[in-house]
């Protein structure tokens, strides 16, 4: 397993649209995901500890997100036939155990990934209304083991900020996670 951090933001990149089948049967593009204040996109899987440690503080922050008009999405480009709990079926489970509020879509030809510059899972891209990046950094401290309750919330307070103000904080720590597992050639 090779840990990557993400890139600092690109201020103002805007968002690059796409169409994803979710793991509740419907196909998802950026405009179906966006709310009235911003989009949150997370790269995401099912077996990196990093994801693992984190899942119900995405879940609780997604929710509060969603009160302040930024919806979220989150986004599995794995190769499941090296990752085979990565599946397409064990996205649909993970969601419904998790009570995910937001779509978990497949990016079964990493192209989505990709056109992003996702490099690890969590990767996280905060966008404004207008779809202009605006957050690309951590959830919270935690890494292979959650951190402590009361660790800053850095995602949800950069995103509540984007939600007020259409701008992220300029001092952003970046995520760190698992490495995208690419397929070959």
């Amino acid at each position: 397993m090779v840990s990557l951090e993400t890139p600092v933001c690109d201020f103002d990149q805007p968002a690059i649209d796409f169409s994803l089948p979710g793991v509740d049967g419907k196909l998802w593009t950026l405009d179906k995901c966006r709310g009235p204040n911003g989009l949150l996109v997370m790269f995401i899987c099912n077996h990196c500890p990093y994801v693992k440690a984190v899942q119900e503080r995405i879940v609780r922050d997604t929710d509060e997100l969603r009160e302040a008009g930024i919806n979220s999405v989150a986004i599995m480009s794995n190769d499941p036939a090296d990752y085979p709990e990565d599946s397409f079926e064990n996205m649909r489970i993970v969601a419904q155990r998790f009570h995910f509020g937001f779509p978990y879509l497949y990016d079964e030809t990493q192209g989505v990934a990709k056109a992003y510059g996702a490099v690890c899972t969590p990767d996280f891209f905060g966008y404004n209304h207008d779809l202009k990046l605006q957050y690309r950094g951590r959830l919270d401290a935690s890494r292979k083991e959650t951190a402590p309750a009361d660790v800053r919330r850095d995602l949800l307070e950069g995103m509540l900020e984007v939600a007020r103000t259409g701008q992220g904080p300029r001092e952003q720590i970046p995520s760190m996670g698992c490495s995208i597992k690419w397929r070959e050639g």
